[in-house]
């Protein structure tokens, strides 16, 4: 029987300096971070259920294994803690909300919050080039792990779906990378963007079934095509509330 010898390699963003760590976007988990992860998620999760009624429908839904990104419609904050709920903890180091860094990782202390609690990682939309997508695409095939994104780019100030943008297709276009659309409800309500504290109104969260595009070329086209598909998916999960 042979022995392989053991070979030590260190993180890849050891040595950083915290804002650049903060910022990175093969960012790595240590013993303080998983556990700011961890219990960011049950507070967050507890909160939810017990002050916004969180009702979930279709969670059957979600696959069992990452990698996968989760998609939704975006009105309010709340939106990515609704959604980082519904995944099991034991991802908590391996799912990444990708949030505006013009947002979350301007000043140190929100991108020590963003990073170490809710394990965001920055998209700058003013400056959000290929190469930035690319790095996204590359670690969630080969890590693997998950992403939480909103393909429309920013909060909808009235709460109606905007247009995807093609972001999303450069990152799953040709690979067998599930995408789970889902559709908030109430969000906008709670918290929306003009609005500093949340109204402890109820949150529904309807998940669909998963897309994948391992034959869509990943090419302008192709991206767009699976902006058009996931932008259709999440319609068809808006609903009105019983007896609206």
């Amino acid at each position: 029987m042979s022995v392989q010898s053991w070979e030590y390699k260190p993180a890849k963003d050891s040595g950083l300096p915290m804002a650049a760590w903060t910022r990175s976007l093969g960012r790595e988990s240590g013993l303080l971070s998983t556990v700011g992860h961890l219990g960011w998620r049950v507070v967050v999760r507890t909160a939810l259920r017990g002050l916004h009624r969180l009702q979930i429908e279709g969670k059957r839904n979600i696959p069992h294994a990452l990698p996968m990104v989760v998609i939704s419609n975006h009105a309010s904050h709340l939106d990515a803690l609704v959604l980082s709920s519904l995944l099991p903890l034991k991802w908590c180091d391996h799912v990444f909300p990708v949030a505006a860094g013009d947002v979350f990782f301007e000043t140190p202390r929100v991108s020590w919050f963003a990073a170490v609690l809710i394990n965001a990682l920055p998209m700058w939309r003013k400056s959000c080039g290929r190469h930035a997508l690319a790095d996204l695409r590359q670690r969630l095939v080969q890590e693997p792990c998950g992403y939480i994104l909103f393909p429309e780019g920013k909060r909808s100030a009235d709460g109606q779906l905007q247009p995807f943008k093609p972001g999303i297709g450069m990152m799953v276009a040709g690979t067998a990378v599930p995408v789970v659309p889902c559709h908030i409800q109430g969000a906008f309500e709670a918290l929306p963007r003009y609005r500093r504290l949340p109204r402890f109104n109820r949150l529904r969260v309807r998940i669909g079934q998963p897309l994948v595009f391992v034959d869509v070329p990943n090419d302008h086209e192709g991206w767009q095509h699976i902006c058009a598909e996931l932008e259709r998916a999440v319609k068809e999960l808006q609903r009105p509330e019983p007896g609206v």
